[in-house]
């Protein structure tokens, strides 16, 4: 699919290019070949004005108001000039009749004055003349009067094949620039259309990795619930409900209710990065202080880290002894956000952490103010910042799976399938999509969230967030 629209974008690229560059060889073709013409003529008429002003005229019989053009002196010498330009000259009397020409055959061509020039036709017929048809000449014809007297006609012609021979050469030039342009642009539009699908082709397989781990994800529980449903229906239909069987008709109920509720998470998950991806959602920011957010979330996982023989710990690093302001004192860790994503990315991050952390580990969440000079971090921030991080004593991650980390449905276990029965019993088990929604919330707060991580020694994910979006 993506080759053939790729070869279709080439196409048109190259098409499209075609159509212009003719179109613009086509007007170079006719300006040149119309300047040629013009040249042409401009080089007739200053012969016509040469020759005109070289013509020698005598009296008739000594009358005055007659007068004639003596031949002989007016063309002996301006017919070896104009032999070298390829050009000929013709005298005719008043009448039309052939006095004297540089051409060895005539033409059979009427006499008419033009001096704005014109292309003629002639070919050599079977009685020795020239006909209507074959050489091409340029010609140009002025009428020589003297007073009311037309003394005769002179024609001055120049072959056409200096017009047509570089015109059909420059028309050969411009074919194969336009033929070694084309082939060009093909293959610089096949370049130029492979980059172009690149993003398209990254995303459609994003799309079709999500689609085929959302798939995976949603079978296995769905699976599950039909397979407990259809025991649950068999009970009633071949058993009468007994106190022996209760228990276990109880028991499969409460396990179809635990893979509804994370058939149900799920699916608000995806619901909830599909939101974020289209921009749709339209959250309204409020101030959330952030350290009293911090608290409520690290009770609530406080029963999870006791129960797992964890210490979880929250470290708010208080402001400089020089900050003196009562107001900004007691909003030194405020920020504008949504209070329930920002509950739900560091539930995420700490529930994460006590999961992949051993029995006798570590977890401490540390939040701190970074002013737009502070030195604590390398990096140097135009607003103030709040900076919250989450450190573990685990498992740690692989250097090789960090770029990955936040990718949907990813997970650094390769065992990456559930068994039924270890989806059915484990409430620990993750969709993995936790990371990915906590990338998509920091994102949508304008932050930035950082992971660092050592094999055996642990973890440590940095979130920071400005205490102001930009608008």
């Amino acid at each position: 699919m993506f080759q053939a629209t790729r070869r279709r974008l080439a196409l048109w690229y190259t098409a499209i290019t075609a159509v212009l560059l003719l179109l613009f060889a086509s007007g170079v073709y006719l300006y040149v070949r119309s300047t040629l013409v013009e040249r042409i003529d401009d080089t007739l008429n200053h012969v016509v004005e040469i020759v005109e002003r070289s013509l020698v005229i005598e009296t008739v019989n000594s009358d005055v108001d007659q007068f004639r053009i003596n031949v002989e002196a007016s063309f002996r010498n301006n017919a070896e000039t104009v032999e070298d330009d390829h050009i000929d000259l013709e005298w005719f009397n008043s009448t039309g009749e052939l006095l004297w020409s540089t051409i060895s055959e005539p033409l059979n061509i009427p006499i008419h004055a033009n001096r704005t020039g014109e292309t003629v036709r002639v070919v050599k017929g079977e009685n020795g003349t020239w006909g209507d048809s074959g050489l091409l000449l340029r010609q140009i014809t002025q009428r020589v009067e003297m007073g009311r007297q037309v003394l005769g006609y002179l024609r001055v012609s120049h072959p056409w094949f200096e017009v047509t021979k570089p015109s059909r050469q420059f028309m050969v030039d411009l074919a194969l620039g336009i033929f070694f342009m084309v082939l060009s642009v093909a293959a610089s539009g096949w370049f130029l259309s492979g980059k172009a699908m690149e993003p398209v082709g990254e995303s459609y397989q994003r799309l079709k990795q999500f689609t085929a781990d959302a798939s995976h994800e949603l079978r296995s529980p769905i699976t599950l619930i039909q397979t407990n449903v259809q025991v649950a229906l068999a009970d009633l239909e071949w058993r009468e409900v007994e106190a022996t069987n209760s228990s276990n008709y109880r028991q499969q109920l409460k396990v179809v209710e635990r893979l509804t509720q994370r058939l149900g998470k799920l699916v608000n998950d995806l619901l909830f990065l599909a939101r974020q991806d289209s921009g749709s959602s339209k959250d309204i920011f409020s101030p959330c202080p952030l350290d009293a957010l911090l608290i409520e979330v690290v009770e609530e996982q406080q029963l999870l880290a006791t129960e797992k023989g964890i210490t979880l710990t929250l470290e708010l690093v208080d402001p400089p002894a020089s900050e003196t302001s009562p107001e900004l004192l007691e909003n030194w860790f405020a920020l504008v956000g949504k209070w329930d994503q920002l509950v739900r990315l560091f539930t995420n991050l700490i529930s994460n952490a006590l999961q992949y952390t051993p029995t006798g580990g570590r977890v401490n969440v540390e939040l701190l103010r970074l002013e737009a000079s502070n030195r604590v971090s390398r990096i140097r921030y135009s607003t103030p910042q709040l900076q919250i991080k989450v450190s573990d004593t685990g498992i740690g991650i692989p250097t090789e799976a960090l770029p990955r980390l936040f990718d949907r449905f990813y997970r650094v276990d390769p065992a990456r399938t559930h068994t039924p029965e270890n989806a059915a019993t484990e409430s620990t088990t993750g969709s993995g999509l936790g990371l990915a929604i906590a990338q998509a919330i920091v994102e949508h707060h304008e932050g930035q969230i950082q992971v660092e991580s050592t094999v055996g020694e642990g973890t440590t994910f940095i979130v920071t967030l400005p205490i102001n979006l930009e608008s």
